[in-house]
């Protein structure tokens, strides 16, 4: 429950002094020694904590879920595996897993702001993609997909310049030599989120030749996250978002 709200339904009287201390008291984060989850964060920084599911211990990731949910009314985990999404269904049946791009979440119904535009180079670029997506999305944004729309035809991408109009940012996602988001920083005049992938034959080196692409771009307004980094990019771009649409 928010802060906010905690302390408008005192004011209100529909809930106690006690009640109101009660949730205050578990403030700034809970211990379960394990794990300290930060109570604090969307206090902070307007977003709840997010959790990175790859290599916990089963029961840990459980808990961890139950307790930011029982605290938000809703969670989101990403990088989870099948295995891990059906324990976790198993115990929350309401939560919904999406293979492709590894994320795992119970949500609820909330107004999408602003745009947020998610270009892909290829195909296979997707499940990076869909982790910016679904980051985006689940942190209250509206996000437009437009995939396979890489360099080597580049048509492709000149007769989606109109789907993009509106946005806030772009996020680029690409393998490969990664010159997609060189490209469309030149074509556009917001912030371009170039996110490197792993996609690409030897020389690629796991995503570092378009790491470096990215990073030496002479385009300007390109800022670059890491290798497969689709959350990373999917939260920048919701902030970038959220300022644009307050800010209006």
């Amino acid at each position: 429950m928010e802060t906010e709200k905690i302390l408008q339904d005192f004011k209100e009287g529909k809930i106690t002094l006690e009640e109101a201390a009660d949730f205050f008291k578990m403030e700034p984060y809970t211990d379960l020694g394990y794990a300290k989850i930060d109570n604090h964060r969307k206090i902070r920084q307007g977003y709840s904590e997010i959790i990175f599911c790859q290599g916990k211990n089963n029961e840990h990731l459980l808990e961890i879920f139950g307790k930011i949910y029982q605290n938000e009314g809703a969670v989101m985990g990403t990088r989870a595996t099948k295995e891990q999404a059906e324990l976790i269904i198993s115990r929350y049946p309401m939560a919904k897993y999406d293979e492709v791009s590894g994320v795992i979440c119970i949500d609820k119904e909330k107004e999408l702001i602003g745009k947020i535009c998610i270009l892909t180079a290829g195909t296979a670029d997707i499940s990076v993609a869909e982790e910016a997506a679904k980051t985006a999305e689940f942190l209250g944004n509206r996000v437009e997909r437009i995939y396979d729309v890489g360099v080597c035809g580049i048509h492709r991408l000149l007769s989606n310049m109109d789907r993009m109009e509106g946005a806030r940012c772009i996020v680029a996602v690409a393998g490969m030599e990664g010159a997609l988001a060189s490209v469309i920083a030149g074509l556009v005049d917001i912030p371009v989120i170039a996110v490197p992938t792993s996609v690409g034959y030897g020389a690629n080196f796991k995503g570092l030749s378009a790491l470096l692409t990215m990073i030496n771009s002479c385009a300007n307004g390109v800022a670059v996250v890491n290798i497969d980094n689709g959350y990373g990019a999917g939260y920048m771009a919701a902030t970038i978002n959220r300022m644009g649409v307050y800010s209006e």
